[in-house]
């Protein structure tokens, strides 16, 4: 029996015949990661079961909720007005009370206002514009009535997941917008007349210039992460996106750092924007507690290893660039740490397959650039350890807030070289605020050193810790368990980790789709 007769017919597998082998694939409508009993081929469009059922039209109706389940639904976001499908869905996400940022956005954006919304991460955004979204689209309408715009292929990926779960009960077809795959997929769906997209920027292009992406009934634009939407990067896509969309529709914008700028530019796009600041003064939510260390760069990988040893929890690790984060990760590998790496070179797949192992907790440790930065949203996050100072307040701010999210506690580690002693006073200066900091054991004073910044003059010691002065001495220079073979870290191409003593193997020098990783 086919895969499709299985599901129009809601057979079961034999379970007196052999078993039948599956392949891993993502639904090419919502994203999620599914099975099928064939191997996909390239270009093939691949759904899960919900989507497939969608597809074939068989749940053309909403999901009707009774007035019982009305009745004991109430408490779900008790002083909103909104759908009972809309709260139905809150509770299977075990979703009680609303977030400052919803409570001051959702009724806005409900009431068609053009909202520019600013809270800290971790708070609920994509809730707050995803509510909207589902109760003004109409499913008896085909064709795009809402799009949001995002980064990142993991942010669109986790925004679609919020967002299809409220949609099923109202059945909305949500998709994916985003490159490292084929466009055919997508544009088939687009064809079937998919109501809401989530994409990046260059796909969604992509797909409006070749007259697959129709925006002429769009009722509301979303961009998430505003401002690195509206930085030069993305800029002139996003005005393309926008000049192929009608002028009476809806627009927000979301992010939890807005600089001056961005509210100027942002003006030039909405329409008497209601705009809402909620726990954007730069301070760190009371979840998050932060650790700053001045630190010669020659210990950096052995307070590393401090931190990892006494890990209980999930920990993501920040570089700055694509091979610094490729060879941290071979470095900590070799020392026989559980650890991938999530950085722009590798192949869509490669990406997907490593952030498996991270949600899945397979591989607790992963080190990333800032394309890790931006909206992930991973449960649990224990600590997250800026092993290299990032460029700027705002990257400082999306990277610390990968941990501390929705209540829980978090650790934000920062390692300060005397490097980074002007970039970080930027950042303080920026933020607003004085951090802490202390020395890391056996290292100096980083930002007193004379010749920084025409000589800082010496400050105290907040905090009583007594003179700053080397304690014990420095240790030796040179990497903590001495080079290794270079190895890609990366699961996708080298497999599972290999514990200490495990037997070598040659390690695979291709990515997921059989190619030489870039360098």
């Amino acid at each position: 029996m086919t895969l499709s007769n299985t599901l129009r017919q809601g057979a079961k597998p034999n379970s007196g015949g052999p078993r039948r082998e599956t392949h891993p694939a993502v639904c090419v409508v919502c994203g999620t990661n599914t099975t099928v009993p064939f191997i996909p081929r390239p270009n093939q469009a691949v759904y899960c079961p919900d989507c497939f059922r969608s597809q074939n039209r068989q749940e053309t109706s909403a999901h009707p909720v009774s007035a019982e389940q009305q009745a004991r639904l109430a408490a779900v976001f008790p002083d909103m007005t909104i759908m009972p499908t809309t709260r139905a869905a809150l509770a299977e996400m075990e979703i009680k009370d609303p977030t400052p940022i919803q409570i001051a956005t959702i009724p806005a954006l409900l009431a068609g206002k053009d909202v520019i919304g600013q809270a800290r991460t971790g708070s609920g955004k994509t809730l707050a514009f995803a509510i909207p979204i589902v109760e003004g689209a109409d499913p008896s309408q085909r064709g795009v009535q809402a799009l949001v715009l995002v980064p990142t292929r993991e942010l669109a990926m986790q925004v679609a997941e919020v967002v299809r779960r409220l949609a099923k009960r109202r059945s909305l077809t949500v998709t994916l917008l985003y490159g490292g795959r084929s466009l055919i997929p997508e544009s088939r769906v687009l064809r079937g007349g998919a109501q809401i997209v989530i994409g990046t920027p260059g796909r969604t292009l992509d797909h409006l210039r070749r007259g697959g992406l129709i925006l002429k009934n769009l009722k509301m634009f979303v961009l998430d992460e505003a401002d690195e939407m509206l930085d030069q990067g993305f800029q002139h896509d996003v005005e393309a996106i926008l000049e192929a969309t009608p002028v009476a529709r809806q627009m927000a914008l979301f992010s939890a750092t807005l600089p001056t700028w961005v509210a100027k530019t942002a003006h030039k796009y909405l329409h008497n924007p209601e705009s809402v600041a909620v726990d954007s003064d730069g301070t760190a939510p009371p979840e998050i507690e932060h650790k700053i260390y001045e630190i010669d760069k020659s210990h950096k990988i052995a307070a590393l290893r401090t931190y990892l040893d006494k890990r209980t929890g999930p920990i993501l690790i920040f570089g700055r660039t694509k091979h610094g984060v490729q060879k941290l990760a071979t470095q900590l590998v070799d020392l026989g740490y559980p650890v991938d790496s999530l950085q722009g070179n590798l192949s869509q797949n490669a990406r997907e397959t490593v952030m498996r192992g991270f949600r899945s907790g397979k591989v607790p440790i992963l080190v990333a650039t800032n394309v890790a930065a931006r909206g992930l949203d991973v449960k649990g996050i224990e600590q997250v350890i800026n092993f290299d100072l990032p460029d700027s307040e705002s990257h400082f701010t999306h990277r610390t807030g990968r941990t501390g999210r929705m209540g829980q506690q978090g650790e934000a580690i920062t390692f300060i070289t005397w490097e980074d002693g002007k970039k970080w006073r930027e950042i303080e200066r920026a933020l607003g605020r004085k951090f802490p900091r202390e020395i890391w054991p056996g290292s100096t004073s980083q930002l007193d050193r004379p010749g920084f910044g025409g000589g800082a003059a010496p400050r105290r010691n907040a905090g009583g810790f007594g003179p700053r002065r080397n304690a014990g001495g420095s240790a030796p220079r040179g990497n903590a368990g001495g080079p290794g073979a270079p190895r890609s870290p990366s699961s996708a191409n080298r497999g599972a980790w290999q514990r200490p003593g495990a037997p070598r193997t040659a390690p695979s020098r291709q990515d997921g789709n059989g190619r030489a990783p870039q360098r």
